[in-house]
Order: structure tokens, then C-alpha cells, then sequence
């Protein structure tokens, strides 16, 4: 296995932004970049062991810098949604930023995904990786509590890319921290003809916002049930409720077996190449999201111009807007606790 950095430009306050590439002897690279945590590529050999770049993202760092819908980030404080903007701890209302709609997303304005971490690589006899560190100071994204949070990403020999998530608080706070890479397991075109397991027996409807009602749906008999192989594009533009609302699928599925337990959550295929990717996690969801707003004008890596459905997301994490919601697993974090989550994704081939 390898291990090796360089330049990758600076911000715009001139801090210096470093790529980082992790290697097995397997064909299996990856490239992160030490501002927002970001996995910028992603080679992986097909059934013929011709290597391929499965997710989206762009070529330099001013593309980052300008915006982009997430490729590739580390999301925190608080992945996905909050409704309001708001949430109440222990008696206190706190008012994040409104950064989508009224809404809160994604950690806000700021957000670990525009941080320079603090990068440490390393190099085992089981794998290679890079630490990355962050010390969240008390209301930095009007967040309560200084948070420190430390994030494993390490690629071994079995093709998985494992990311390790752990953080601890000075005061009382939320967190679900994910990662939100989009793959396309052919290198190209749309993700239309992958064929998606998803182990869930339910899922979290939305209402106009986007947000979750708070209600965990059956996926029996709905566009929603994954259980069984089924191609994306089967019934992503069905005459559904819940479809038109996301414009496809964008829904946080509530997974089978035991949170906190490292188990599939998720296998998704490509026919024409053999890739396989499997998503095991301890998180009790997982947001699978189809690229259904990407701008069908964006430029990625290699001047590929990335289609609308260009790419699938399957973020793990706790689920939409539950800081509102009592009855969903809880984001909060006390002191003296700490926050632990892992998730992996696997690369293999099939014939």
C-alpha cells in the first residue's frame, strides 16, 4: 500500500490545501483533500481490471471554492436538514443559519466542509490513512459548545475505504457528521441503470420542505422498497407523492439490525462494468440521494460535463431535522460522552 501528498492550491485566505493519496495493491486509489475533508477521486478497477474514477468532483480547488453541491465533503456540525433553522437543548431555543429556504442544511454557512483539517497520515500493516482534526469553538456556525472532532478516513487491501467519525464537547450540542460523495460506479453517463440494494424496511417521508414529517413509512408497495435489486431508474419518475417531492429519490431510509453495529446498509451495482460498492455503517440511516439537482451544466474532472442523475449519494448518518423530532434516534452529545460512528464502503467486481 501507498501513501503520498502534495499541492493543491490555497484559499482564498491563503491556507494551504494539500491532496492526499491512498493506494492499495488492488487498483483501488483514492484522492482527499484535506479542505473539507473531500474525496475528490475514486479509481476502481472493473470486472476486466480496467480502473475508472467512480465519483464526481472537480479537477482544481478554486471549483470547490466557488460552490458546488457538495462533492465529496464531510458534513458537519449536523448533516442534512433542520427545520426552522432551529432547535431547542435542554430549555434553550438556538437559531442556526437559514441557508436553504428557511431551513437549516448541512452545518450552515460555514460548515466542516469549507475547514482545512488538520491532516495526519499514517501507514500500518493493515492499512493506509489520514486523521484529520478539527476544534469547533463555541457558537462557530452559531452551534453551543466547543466540539473537537477527529476523523479516520483509511484504505486497506480488501478494497474497503473505512471513515471512522469521533468527536467530544465541552457543553451540551448536536452532531451527525457523514460524508457526502456522489459515485457513478460506470466513471460516466447517468446512474439510471445501477442496480441498488437498500436494508430497510422503512423510510422517512417528507413534506414540501423537504424535511421529515416524522413519520416512518412502510417501503412495501412503494417506489421505496430496495430490498430486493432493483434498477434506480425503475421507478425513480413514478406517480408518487413522495417521488415528485424530491424530484426522485432523496430520502433517508431507516436501516435494518442494530445502530451502533457495523452492518450492510446498502449494495449498489453497474452491469456493464461489474463495480460492485457496499455501504456498511453503524449509523441508523442512510440518505439516498440520486443527483436529481445537479445542474446538467456542470463541469467536472477530465472536462466531463456531469448529467442531471449523474451520480448517487448514500449518506449514513442519523436522520433529517432530529433535533425537532423526539421520536428519531438523538444528535445530542453531552459532555463527558463521545461521539463514534463508522462506515465503509467496499469495491469488488461481479461477473
Amino acid at each position: 500500500m501507498k501513501l503520498s501528498s502534495q499541492a493543491f492550491g490555497k484559499t482564498k485566505t491563503g491556507q494551504t490545501v494539500r491532496q492526499f493519496t491512498l493506494a492499495n495493491g488492488f487498483g483501488v486509489q483514492v484522492d482527499i483533500l484535506d479542505y473539507g475533508g473531500i474525496i475528490r477521486a475514486l479509481w476502481a478497477p472493473d470486472r476486466n481490471g480496467q480502473s475508472a474514477d467512480v465519483a464526481l468532483g472537480f479537477d482544481s480547488l478554486d471549483e470547490y471554492l466557488a460552490g458546488h453541491p457538495y462533492f465529496g465533503v464531510l458534513v458537519g456540525r449536523c448533516a442534512n436538514r433542520i427545520r426552522g433553522a432551529s432547535f431547542e437543548l435542554d430549555g434553550v431555543r438556538y437559531q442556526l443559519a437559514r441557508n436553504i429556504g428557511p431551513n437549516h442544511i448541512h452545518g450552515g454557512e460555514g460548515g466542516f466542509d469549507k475547514v482545512v483539517w488538520r491532516a495526519q497520515p499514517f501507514h500500518n500493516e493493515r492499512a493506509v490513512g489520514i486523521l484529520l482534526t478539527h476544534h469547533s469553538p463555541d457558537g462557530e456556525d452559531l452551534y453551543p459548545g466547543a466540539l473537537d472532532t477527529e476523523v479516520t478516513l483509511s484504505l486497506n487491501d480488501d478494497n474497503e475505504l473505512r471513515i471512522d467519525y469521533r468527536a467530544t464537547t465541552d457543553a451540551p450540542t448536536i452532531v451527525n457528521l457523514t460524508n457526502h460523495s456522489y459515485f457513478n460506479l460506470a466513471g460516466q453517463g447517468t446512474i439510471l441503470n445501477h442496480v441498488a440494494m437498500i436494508d430497510a424496511d422503512a423510510f422517512t417521508p417528507m413534506d414540501s420542505s423537504l424535511i421529515p414529517t416524522g413519520a416512518l413509512q412502510d417501503v412495501t408497495g412503494t417506489p421505496f422498497d430496495f430490498r430486493q435489486p432493483t434498477a434506480i431508474g425503475a421507478r425513480i419518475d413514478a406517480d408518487d407523492e413522495q417521488i415528485r417531492l424530491g424530484g426522485g429519490y432523496d430520502h433517508n431510509f431507516v436501516l435494518n439490525g442494530t445502530p451502533g453495529t457495523v452492518r450492510l446498509a446498502a449494495r449498489v451495482s453497474e452491469p456493464a462494468s461489474g463495480r460492485v460498492l457496499e455501504v456498511l455503517t453503524s449509523q441508523p440511516g442512510v440518505q439516498f440521494y440520486t443527483g436529481n439537482m445537479i445542474d446538467a451544466a456542470t463541469t467536472g474532472k477530465y472536462e466531463q460535463v456531469y448529467p442531471r442523475r449523474g451520480g448517487f449519494c448514500l449518506e449514513t448518518q442519523h436522520f433529517p431535522d432530529a433535533p425537532n423530532q423526539p421520536s428519531f434516534p438523538s444528535v445530542v452529545l453531552r459532555p463527558g460522552e463521545e461521539y463514534n460512528q463508522a462506515t465503509i464502503f467496499r469495491f469488488s467486481t461481479e461477473l
